[in-house]
């Protein structure tokens, strides 16, 4: 199987911020290469788990162009909204900030038709020569893209590359796939689903717990790639209690990601409103989870 463009392994990073709440650059860029050097061979910057929706169009750039300036991995920068000019305007600031792909999300709220997704998709990826990455996550968009759609897309617009399948479902998968161009990328957007689908095709994930067990899913995701299926199974079952810890309906994605970063002593802050702030119970629940997989703090949060 030829290498996944952005790597097998690549993290939906959290954002850094400040005590007060401001963005941390600074921090992002230190956080990015650490991720880097612990199993990540690619990142996504302002995704969900970025909380890209409440940063600034500034503070975005500001984000994207440190941190792709500062690691040798593939960036993608998570440029959709429910906005088409907005989504246009974004990717195209992406573009300048030296990037390497761009994730675009369905658009949320709106629910717009499968024409309307296909038009909007379309003129995002007009915007920029870069290589784009769909986004189908429809428990957080309210819609999904058809594979109907989906296909008319890989196969009219040139830059359209691959997507990130947050749809739990692997049926629909394995029969988008046998559809699909083979040079076209399934990623998994959901922890948990990672192995049954690399198995149906897919070539990596777009990882939330790789912010605390990058090595670990870095050996998961290679196995399987690899064809040791015994050694992949293995790696998962370690990382299961790490996937039920991601995200839930009391503390919700990124709020574990940062109370787990926190614990290993890196520097990300508190999530901004809506979302708000962990409880302490949050970090000592990551803190007993970094145990049992024998991670350990790697310096003081300053």
């Amino acid at each position: 199987m030829q290498a996944a463009r952005f790597g097998a392994v690549i993290t939906a990073m959290v954002t850094p911020f400040g005590s007060d709440g401001s963005l941390d650059a600074d921090a992002a860029v230190e956080l990015g290469r650490w991720l880097t050097e612990h199993g990540s061979e690619g990142l996504v910057l302002a995704g969900t788990t970025g909380e890209g929706p409440v940063l600034s169009d500034g503070e975005l750039a500001e984000l994207w162009r440190a941190v792709a300036e500062a690691v040798t991995v593939p960036v993608l920068a998570a440029t959709g909204t429910n906005d088409t000019r907005h989504s246009i305007e974004l990717t195209k600031k992406a573009t300048e900030c030296g990037v390497d792909g761009v994730l675009v999300v369905t658009p949320y709220y709106n629910r717009p038709s499968q024409e309307g997704l296909l038009a909007h998709f379309s003129a995002v990826a007009a915007a920029t020569e870069l290589p784009v990455v769909l986004y189908d996550i429809p428990v957080r968009a309210g819609r999904r893209i058809a594979q109907a759609t989906m296909l008319r897309l890989v196969h009219e617009v040139p830059n359209v590359v691959g997507v990130k399948d947050a749809t739990g479902d692997p049926a629909a998968a394995a029969r988008l796939l046998a559809h699909a161009p083979r040079s076209f990328e399934l990623y998994s957007g959901d922890d948990s689903l990672t192995l049954p689908l690399l198995a149906l095709g897919g070539v990596g994930v777009i990882s939330v717990c790789a912010h605390w067990a990058g090595p670990e899913m870095h050996r998961m995701v290679h196995a399987a790639l690899d064809g040791d299926l015994e050694r992949a199974r293995a790696e998962n079952a370690r990382l299961v209690e790490s996937y039920d810890f991601e995200s839930t309906d009391q503390f919700p994605n990124p709020l574990p990601a940062k109370a787990a970063c926190r614990a290993l002593g890196l520097r990300v802050g508190q999530c901004r409103l809506p979302l708000g702030e962990g409880p302490p119970e949050l970090e000592g629940e990551a803190l007993r989870i970094l145990t049992r997989l024998g991670s350990a703090p790697i310096h003081s949060t300053a």
